[in-house]
């Protein structure tokens, strides 16, 4: 048995707000009997579920991690007829979409379904799901500025959540770091960085919570299950190993 207005959803009849107005309104009905009791279940195994007369079947769901490359937009309808992510996947039937967004100047990791539920794990901020990003930038990022930053900026929007930056290599031309943040804003890490006066040269999603971009090419992607996805998301970060001292050598004995 599963809600009716999550099955709509599921089968393209819009958000789930939408779908209970359908409910409500007696444009659903269930073995012939309208139905406009929200919280209503079906089990589509041994019964029909109708909206306005069609019978609605639910595909089933599939999962995929995909590399975005850059200059393809996260959207399934774009009015300036930009490259797409779903163009990737000519031989997939179902109606698929990206879980959350990379912005076309970005590439990396980014999960592909048409699992609304999943979706919603991934994106929803109580689950507070970490992304990490691999990030150059222009210019010598200083101490005093990355500590700004890992504490939050303001920005239109409201002040930063705290994140956690690790520096790979620092010159007097660039900056590379991996940035870790639970929250985002819309072109968070772009923003935060030019709040301190460091343009981003290049930005890679390299990780989401568990789920890690490894050695996929940019443009190819892997299916996945729901049940891998939900392993790795509970999954600990990997940490740092803490570095090794060098021991103390005895300082040598002067010769009388």
């Amino acid at each position: 048995m599963e809600r009716i207005h999550k099955l709509l959803a599921h089968a393209g009849y819009g958000s789930r707000r939408a779908c209970e107005d359908l409910i409500v309104t007696g444009r659903i009905s269930v073995d012939g009997v309208v139905v406009r009791t929200l919280g209503s279940s079906v089990d589509l195994a041994t019964q029909e579920l109708r909206c306005d007369g069609e019978v609605i079947r639910v595909e089933p769901k599939v999962y995929f991690l995909l590399h975005k490359p850059r200059g393809y937009v996260c959207t399934n309808a774009d009015p300036m007829n930009r490259p797409k992510v779903i163009d990737l996947f000519q031989g997939v039937c179902q109606r698929i979409y990206t879980v959350g967004r990379l912005d076309a100047d970005s590439d990396g990791l980014i999960v592909v379904t048409n699992d609304g539920e999943m979706t919603n794990i991934l994106t929803h901020p109580r689950y507070g799901v970490a992304k990490t990003y691999r990030v150059i930038v222009k210019g010598y990022v200083s101490g005093e500025q990355l500590e700004k930053i890992q504490k939050g900026v303001w920005l239109a929007e409201g002040r930063t959540s705290q994140l956690k930056v690790k520096v790979h290599k620092r010159s007097r031309d660039m900056t590379a770091m991996d940035v870790t943040l639970r929250e985002g804003m819309n072109r968070e890490v772009r923003r935060i960085f030019a709040r301190i006066g460091h343009q981003v040269r290049s930005l890679t999603r390299i990780r989401i919570g568990g789920l890690v971009l490894g050695d996929l090419r940019a443009g190819a992607y892997r299916a996945i299950t729901r049940e891998q996805i939900l392993t790795m998301m509970q999954a600990p970060e990997p940490r740092e190993r803490p570095k090794r001292e060098r021991p103390r050598q005895k300082p040598k004995r002067e010769r009388k």
